[in-house]
């Protein structure tokens, strides 16, 4: 497939994502990206456009001889309708000439290349022998970061906090229905777990960090909001942090902003990923944290890979 003019552009809906872009692919190729080179620090940054009954949320990038933006749009009021409250389209395009390429359903991209970022990060932190995971959240995000860990470390046990016991006993079902040994678990579970996923809207801390294991590994995604977080002082303070991008943490990681403002922890303590994938992790004597806001660069490599698996597949 290889586009001949303006109106010659491939269009993948939410159902064609996940055929184009197996997880294991999603997390090779933003690893690879990091490795040649690509510099989260030089990355454009989002940006949100207020509408009437919500936002814009724009988010560009440019790597490897493509550009490109996701646009999502954010209308709270959705949920009374029973719609989706993000929607969106991510628009590929090739750098040289800025020619339209493909459009990529947005929330199909982002649930995939979201948890394919934590599991970039577990790989590189987490000991091999890692397989006890504890997942918060019983959404989309939760669901793929499952499935996201499971492809870098062999899971023996799934634990799951979710809201309500309803949707975490179905949840728990679903997963056993994927062949994963999971059951309903509480908070106070992190400390047997070895991998701890928070992929919920929470605004406050869901567990208590002294818990955690110093050799456990956090992931926490749930937002992008600077005065919203999943986890508390106690666990950031134990932890080495590492984060994206230093700058964009200190815009919109609530985890790590409020940290900071509490004294938990220093804007100088915090590591990127970018040197965990090329140098490996630093050492540590308490917990490994990751904290994902999520950039425009991870939408941009991984709607590469499915661009050009399209092309392969029509070679």
């Amino acid at each position: 497939m290889s586009p001949t003019d303006i109106h010659d552009i491939a269009v993948v809906t939410a159902g064609q994502v996940p055929e184009h872009l197996p997880m294991t692919r999603a997390v090779a190729a933003l690893e690879q990206a990091l490795q040649d080179g690509l510099d989260p620090a030089a990355a454009l940054p989002r940006s949100s456009v207020p509408l009437e009954k919500g936002s814009f949320l724009l988010m560009p990038g440019e790597h490897g001889g493509y550009a490109g933006v996701k646009v999502l749009t954010v209308a709270p009021g959705n949920s009374r309708r029973g719609l989706p409250k993000i929607q969106g389209n991510f628009m590929l395009f090739d750098a040289d000439t800025l020619r339209p390429l493909a459009l990529i359903e947005g929330t199909a991209l982002t649930a995939i290349r979201t948890p394919a970022v934590s599991a970039l990060a577990v790989d590189h932190l987490a000991p091999a022998g890692s397989a006890a995971l504890l997942v918060f959240g019983t959404g989309p995000q939760a669901l793929h970061h499952v499935r996201a860990v499971a492809a870098v470390r062999a899971l023996t046990t799934v634990t799951v906090v979710g809201r309500t016991e309803t949707s975490t006993d179905a949840f728990v079902d679903g997963l056993r229905a994927e062949g994963h040994d999971a059951r309903r678990g509480t908070a106070a579970d992190v400390a047997g777990a070895d991998i701890i996923t928070c992929c919920t809207s929470a605004r406050e801390p869901l567990f208590d960090g002294s818990l955690v294991r110093d050799d456990a590994v956090v992931v926490a995604m749930g937002s992008h909001e600077p005065d919203a977080r999943e986890v508390d002082d106690e666990l950031v303070a134990r932890s080495t942090v590492y984060v994206e991008d230093v700058a964009t943490a200190l815009r919109e990681a609530g985890d790590v902003i409020i940290g900071i403002e509490h004294g938990a922890i220093a804007a100088e303590d915090l590591h990127e990923l970018a040197d965990l994938v090329r140098s490996g992790p630093r050492p540590r004597t308490g917990p490994a944290f990751f904290k994902s806001v999520g950039m425009g660069w991870q939408d941009l490599v991984t709607a590469r890979v499915v661009y050009e698996d399209l092309d392969r597949t029509d070679d």
